[in-house]
């Protein structure tokens, strides 16, 4: 796995594939192979796949208390730039949809197109602030607690049913809450881009996710709202929405990042 230095930190990405740039931002918790490995082949007969970890995940370490959204969107765009000299295309899931956004905002001249699957855009719903806060405090106080809330939270009730009982179980004990987690929550509860969505001008399309428990579509539809010119769809699924519809969101992605 290459890695470019940005800032001081050692950022570890891959690159696969062959033609325009196409940049994944993960989501909090994961790293560019957990939520985009399995996606990555359906667009690499076309477009170089470009999968950073940021601060906190993956092979990238934490080098500082706090994380920042510039931190994270300058992680980003430097593994891009890395890759290729021309504009690319950026997709984003959950706290990698707020990354993406704010690069997109920052850099105008490097982002042809933007993606932005269930983010939101600030942080003062209440009803927001009780479920992160509650997220965030559970590891300090019963790890086996935060994993379990995090797999209610995630995945929607039916595709977490349909595990079983033993595969439930397999789910959340698979879910850990390392520092970098920790950090990234963080950073999840106090993040704001409200100002900066009008700014967004390149194409973009929200995707908003009806089930979803941890970041309700209310938020995903403000973002659409804010975004001029944005397009927008939804689909029928948890926060999840990587692994619980795969085939229609590799479609939407394939339609709207394809045209001309």
């Amino acid at each position: 796995m290459p890695t470019i230095d940005v800032n001081g930190t050692p950022v570890h990405y891959t690159a696969q594939g062959h033609g325009p740039g196409l940049l994944f931002v993960h989501g909090t918790a994961a790293d560019g192979e957990s939520n985009f490995g399995h996606l990555r082949e359906h667009f690499t007969d076309r477009r170089t796949v470009i999968t950073p970890d940021y601060s906190g995940s993956g092979r990238t370490p934490l080098h500082a208390d706090e994380l920042s959204l510039e931190e994270l969107a300058d992680q980003v765009i430097g593994a891009a730039r890395a890759v290729t000299d021309g504009p690319f295309d950026v997709v984003g899931f959950s706290l990698g949809a707020v990354v993406a956004a704010a690069a997109a905002a920052k850099h105008p001249e490097l982002v042809r197109r933007l993606v932005v699957i269930n983010g939101w855009a600030r942080n003062d719903d209440p009803r927001q602030q009780l479920a992160v806060d509650l997220w965030r405090r559970l590891p300090d106080v019963d790890p086996e607690a935060f994993a379990a809330y995090s797999a209610l939270m995630i995945f929607s009730p039916p595709f977490l049913a349909g595990f079983g009982s033993e595969g439930v179980k397999a789910t959340v004990a698979g879910i850990r809450a390392e520092l970098g987690t920790l950090r990234q929550i963080e950073l999840d509860r106090r993040v704001d881009i409200s100002d900066l969505l009008p700014s967004i001008t390149a194409r973009t399309l929200v995707i908003g996710s009806t089930r979803d428990a941890l970041i309700p579509v209310e938020h995903s539809r403000e973002i659409h709202a804010a975004v001029p010119g944005s397009a927008y769809a939804e689909l029928d699924s948890g926060h999840m929405v990587v692994f619980e519809r795969t085939a229609e969101l590799v479609a939407l992605l394939g339609d709207f990042l394809d045209q001309d």
